[in-house]
């Protein structure tokens, strides 16, 4: 290979093979992608602001969860393999793109062609994946990782593209056990978090960035409320209190509260169900978020022209419950050790531990 190639194409490799890879931090590219999901959240949650009822929380939570999970598919492969080169920054725009593509089709009812627009770009997505897993196939130890992601995103990707030429109800049907698959194949490889382990340092940085943003977006809704007052009521005023009081505390929980972004090693199988129940905990989390923040805007906006309806209220007060259960999972399974990033190291990883720079999350540093 040509040293100009070599310098753009790096061969794949398993970057935490000991759990841990001292100095890595979250690169540009990796802001930038997370930068643009959020956004992408944003733009799906103005429709849940338009229709702030029971049907448009059910809609808004089903987008929701896909574009989540495309934005932890890619993190998780990331997460792992990164190289940074010409091919993975190609493969990260080109998902980039298709997220956006996501949120402009994420306008009309789910059995319209907008949703299936939306769903063939989501399909596309988990393409992309089984791609990616794919390449770093030939990485002997993670081989049947590889292999297994790449075909079950495959196989769930089709099933999406597939339902975007079926009429309602059979398309709810193929979107329902696609997404089983999708959501399903991470628990039934359980043991590859031990044989082939994330970076117990970057991963958690990468959801701690991505739950910043998200607050961040939940911040814009309540100073976006507040720039439609014309005249400030007590009870606006009220409204806008507390919603950023619920940001910050949120904030303050999430990061030094339950110490959500600590490392987080996985030696033993115990270990993975608690990487797993701590993962899975942050979707009722994220959703919980955007939805409080959507509904902190409509409460601000709406407060001073009419009467509160009571649907409003039952879906507010539900999505903090979800918020404050979540962090509160996320607390219990996080052990003391854990939490104060004193973890010890198994045999396999207590040399990469001790050439780290420190043992706190790499947040911290950043």
């Amino acid at each position: 290979m040509p040293p100009v190639l070599q310098r753009l194409i790096q061969p794949p490799r398993l970057r935490s093979e000991g759990g841990l890879e001292p100095g890595r931090r979250v690169t540009w590219m990796e802001l930038f992608f997370d930068l643009i999901f959020v956004a992408a959240v944003a733009q799906v949650g103005t429709h849940l602001r338009d229709d702030y009822s029971p049907a448009g929380l059910l809609r808004f939570s089903l987008l929701f969860v896909m574009i989540w999970w495309s934005w932890l598919g890619h993190t998780n492969f990331s997460n792992r393999f990164d190289t940074d080169d010409l091919i993975q920054r190609s493969l990260t725009a080109l998902q980039i793109f298709l997220v956006a593509v996501m949120a402009i089709n994420a306008t009309g009812p789910l059995d319209g062609r907008d949703s299936a627009g939306f769903v063939a770009a989501y399909a596309a997505m988990r393409f992309v994946l089984a791609l990616q897993y794919c390449r770093v196939r030939g990485v002997l130890r993670s081989r049947t990782l590889a292999i297994r992601y790449a075909s079950t995103s495959a196989g769930a990707a089709l099933l999406w593209l597939v339902s975007c030429f079926v009429a309602a109800p059979e398309r709810f049907w193929l979107w329902a056990l696609a997404l089983t698959i999708d959501l399903g194949t991470p628990l039934v490889s359980t043991r590859h978090l031990i044989e082939v382990p994330h970076d117990a340092a970057h991963l958690p940085e990468r959801y701690g960035l991505f739950s910043i943003i998200l607050l961040g977006e939940s911040m814009v809704a309540v100073m976006t409320g507040m720039s439609h007052q014309e005249y400030w009521s007590p009870v606006a005023a009220s409204s806008a209190v507390l919603g950023i009081t619920l940001v910050f505390t949120i904030w303050w929980w999430y990061f030094d509260g339950v110490e959500a972004v600590a490392e987080r090693f996985v030696r033993s199988s115990r270990d993975a169900v608690r990487f797993h129940v701590w993962s899975y905990a942050h979707l009722p989390l994220y959703l919980g978020i955007a939805v409080a923040g959507v509904g902190v805007e409509h409460f601000i906006t709406t407060v001073t022209r009419e009467s509160l309806h009571r649907a409003d209220v039952l879906i507010l007060c539900p999505a903090l419950a979800l918020v404050t259960m979540a962090l509160r999972v996320i607390g219990r399974v996080s052990s003391p050790e854990t939490r104060r990033g004193d973890v010890a190291p198994s045999p396999d990883t207590g040399a990469a531990v001790e050439r780290a720079p420190g043992s706190t999350s790499s947040l911290h540093h950043a």
